[in-house]
């Protein structure tokens, strides 16, 4: 059952900290994540991991960008494709959840693969109103819904999710109240994936290059060791740890020779090639209540 009260920006955004990340996002109209999603229809919100077609460089001049970012969109999209494999076994009747679900791509592969309903959550109402366009013209609508709620309280009820996933989005919220939240939402044995950049503890607190990527997406990076910790908090297991950092640079290195560079490139590839930031896949499961 959903919550009754009526939808509003003051019972979604609970802090000057959320209402400064929601009109961040409610202005975004970045070329790196709009013209990638125009190659098909996909709007993603995250980045890339694989081997990359370098060919796409070599590209006439009046081919270059537009290989690029297809090649782009490519891996974004293959990472995307990556969380799914790691929902578990989701069936057409099953709900699933996506937290912090952006302009709605993920949530339209993950519908398409399993055939399931999907709510999608988002404290950005630009977003939100963007991917229920997306999903009326998909005609998909019935399935695929996407609100204006707050992931630490999302009003849904309690048990109603056979999995649910975060794709770079954990670094806007406490994670004790977010794990407490996704453990109360999820069935006995449901599953929980997630990708992430995090710090690495084994280096100290953030490094410099960390620290410039927090203050480019006004986030909060975690380190490594609190996704545990608040995991095993909230009775959710890991059973997959994936550091998909090797595979993650090459799309970095691509996209600083695009014309989509945003300035953040470099710190990334800092922090992961010096090894003060890692990109992970973590998967866990619902035990028992």
């Amino acid at each position: 059952m959903d919550m009754p009260q009526t939808i509003t920006a003051d019972n979604v955004l609970r802090s000057e900290y959320q209402k400064s990340v929601a009109n961040y996002w409610n202005q975004e109209k970045n070329p790196v994540n709009l013209l990638l999603g125009q190659v098909d229809g996909y709007y993603h919100h995250h980045y890339g991991i694989g081997d990359v077609d370098w060919s796409v460089l070599e590209a006439p001049e009046g081919e270059r960008d537009d290989r690029i970012i297809r090649e782009l969109h490519r891996l974004e999209h293959a990472q995307a494709a990556f969380l799914l494999d790691h929902l578990g076994d989701v069936k057409p009747d099953d709900r699933v959840m996506d937290g912090g679900s952006g302009r709605g791509g993920t949530s339209f592969m993950v519908n398409e693969r399993f055939g399931c309903q999907v709510d999608g959550v988002s404290i950005s109402e630009s977003q939100v109103e963007f991917a229920n366009d997306q999903a009326a013209q998909r005609g998909v609508a019935d399935k695929v819904k996407f609100h204006f709620r707050n992931m630490l309280d999302t009003g849904f009820e309690t048990g109603a999710m056979r999995s649910i996933w975060t794709n770079e989005t954990t670094m806007y919220v406490d994670l004790f109240k977010l794990f407490a939240e996704f453990a109360r939402l999820l069935q006995d044995g449901g599953r929980y994936a997630c990708i992430t950049g995090c710090y690495n503890d084994v280096t100290g607190g953030r490094s410099r290059a960390v620290s410039q990527i927090d203050t480019h997406y006004i986030c909060n990076i975690h380190p490594r060791s609190q996704y545990f910790k608040a995991l095993a908090a909230n009775n959710l297991v890991p059973i997959t740890v994936t550091d998909l950092t090797p595979l993650t640079i090459p799309y970095w290195e691509l996209r600083a020779k695009s014309s989509l560079v945003t300035g953040v490139e470099d710190y990334f590839l800092t922090a992961y090639k010096e090894g003060s930031f890692h990109y992970l896949l973590i998967v866990a499961d619902r035990i028992l209540r």
